[in-house]
């Protein structure tokens, strides 16, 4: 256990950047979900594209990764509506 006052109020802002972090990783985790799940439906894939944007905005993602993502998305996206 910290003794410092500040390191017991650093161990406080940690967990609750963890659960906040935690929370918007799930959120994104369930975008892609379901917009597998819709066989890349385009308002799924709309909403899995807004959410990795945001999280970018917020500093959860690193730009690259975000980047990395939206890429990989819109490529099955692509490739599901060539399929229909």
């Amino acid at each position: 256990m910290p003794i410092l006052k500040a390191s017991k109020k650093s161990v406080r802002k940690d967990a609750k950047r963890r659960e906040r972090n935690e929370y918007y990783r799930n959120a994104l985790k369930r975008a892609l979900d379901f917009a597998r799940k819709s066989n890349y439906s385009e308002e799924k894939v709309k909403e899995a594209v807004k959410i990795i944007d945001k999280l970018e905005a917020k500093g959860i993602l690193h730009k690259n990764t975000a980047a990395r993502k939206k890429s990989k998305l819109m490529m099955k996206f692509n490739a599901a509506r060539k399929e229909a």
